[in-house]
């Protein structure tokens, strides 16, 4: 929980701990980056406003270090405030004041959909792919991939039915500080993961036009 106001701060933890999660409190980005690099953290609510920055900020540098779920609780509700934090890849951005039922329930089926996104195989019959040994089949054949084409597979099937962005998807599958690249090397590596694993009766990835991909199983 990153709020700089201690008294939201603690009564969100209380609310959520009295649920039987486990909180970790912070009340400045430094000491969020300084938790997180101790602790295990499987889910982050997240300020906008804070002390010394903007929680777009950790939202990006976080979901640079694991793909953990991220839900914005702030004040600031200008449309295109939620728009960057949407495009960051935050689950939910959720204005103050908010209902503490809602978020509980919003936290409950985040983390259910993550564990179950989070498995070490997929198998739908033609597709098989085995996370924890970073191999591929097709109809019962290896399919051999690239490293990246295999990123891009774990991004999708962990957040299978969503839509990722071509923003989200550059950023998280490559390291952008250090190499440039662009929808066009995303489509290249896309369409070329596509024609190893699709045939007419299995397709799994969608081209959503001028937004990004999303997988469809």
């Amino acid at each position: 929980m990153i709020e700089d106001d201690r008294e939201l701060n603690e009564g969100i933890c209380y609310a959520l701990e009295k649920e039987g999660y486990n909180t970790i409190k912070a009340y400045s980005l430094k000491e969020a980056r300084d938790l997180y690099l101790k602790e295990k953290v499987d889910l982050a609510l997240l300020d906008v406003n804070l002390p010394d920055g903007e929680g777009f900020s950790f939202c990006r540098w976080i979901k640079g270090q694991c793909d953990i779920p991220v839900l914005f609780l702030t004040a600031r509700d200008l449309e295109e405030d939620a728009l960057m934090g949407y495009e960051l890849g935050a689950e939910d951005y959720i204005t103050k004041p908010f209902s503490m039922k809602i978020l509980k329930q919003k936290i409950k089926v985040v983390l259910k959909r993550v564990k179950q996104g989070g498995q070490e195989l997929f198998d739908d019959g033609f597709l098989r792919i085995d996370f924890s040994a970073a191999r591929v089949w097709v109809s019962g054949n290896e399919c051999m991939v690239t490293p990246t084409e295999f990123r891009l597979l774990k991004q999708f099937v962990q957040n299978r039915g969503q839509l990722l962005t071509y923003t989200i998807l550059l950023e998280r599958i490559w390291d952008t500080g250090a190499n440039f690249v662009d929808k066009h090397a995303l489509a290249v590596n896309i369409n070329r993961l596509r024609k190893k694993i699709e045939d007419q009766e299995h397709q799994y990835i969608s081209n959503i036009y001028g937004m990004g991909y999303q997988w469809m199983k």
